[in-house]
């Protein structure tokens, strides 16, 4: 494969994306939304996995100029302009969208996003502005649902994988998302890991009393179903 950062900009800022190619003439395009801290390592090998899988693997950013928080309170203060204002939050990834149309070799009838927490949540936004997109998944991720994007249809499949015991993520979350799903007739799904707490698939959460910890169980079931999910969705 072949990897690279490449540059997209919004508003006059600069954005700086990771692209992993894999070595074939047109390849599906599979869009990875970080964390909270931003567009770090994790992310970065997901999409080496996915070029491996023969996707092209893109790892967003969402901050700008791969800024990585370093502590709570940096990615939260990060965080929560694009929490409050879903506008901007939908405005930076579908520029990331865009930048992964316009890539040599994808297929742009074939393109996906899955994001990890914070990442869950811009990955479903995406799909909340009805652009032509075959899938989205929420790994760990906020399901709230967005009234400024509220009248948009939902045109892709959507899989949620959410650890029962985060709690981040309450039972009033859960409800909206069901019936935001249902009202929209979207083609969607949930699988749920009774034991698993929030970022579930990061093996460096070891916090239970913040609500974090890591579930190699849930980790290795979830990456099964995403890799599933995505060989639906593209075909």
């Amino acid at each position: 494969m072949k990897t690279d950062v490449l540059d997209y900009s919004l508003d006059g800022k600069s954005y700086l994306g990771y692209a992993a190619i894999p070595e074939a003439d047109t390849f599906p395009a599979v869009i990875i939304a970080h964390t909270w801290v931003g567009r770090d390592a994790f992310v970065d090998r997901k999409a080496e996995q996915l070029a491996e899988l023969g996707y092209l693997g893109f790892a967003l950013d969402m901050y700008g100029d791969g800024v990585l928080g370093s502590s709570v309170e940096e990615n939260s203060a990060m965080m929560q302009p694009l929490m409050d204002d879903r506008t901007e939050l939908a405005a930076r990834v579908t520029a990331a969208y865009r930048r992964v149309v316009a890539i040599d070799g994808v297929d742009p009838s074939k393109i996906a996003i899955f994001g990890y927490c914070l990442g869950g949540l811009v990955a479903l936004d995406l799909a909340r502005t009805g652009v032509d997109l075959c899938g989205s998944a929420s790994l760990h991720g906020f399901l709230i649902g967005s009234e400024q994007l509220n009248q948009e249809p939902i045109n892709a499949k959507i899989l949620a994988l959410h650890g029962m015991r985060d709690p981040m993520v309450g039972d009033d979350q859960l409800q909206s998302f069901y019936r935001e799903m249902s009202d929209k007739n979207v083609d969607w799904q949930m699988h749920l890991y009774g034991d698993a707490m929030h970022a579930f698939t990061n093996p460096d959460a070891d916090n239970p009393s913040f609500g974090t910890q890591y579930s190699s169980t849930a980790d290795r079931r979830s990456w099964a179903l995403l890799v599933d999910f995505l060989q639906e969705v593209f075909t």
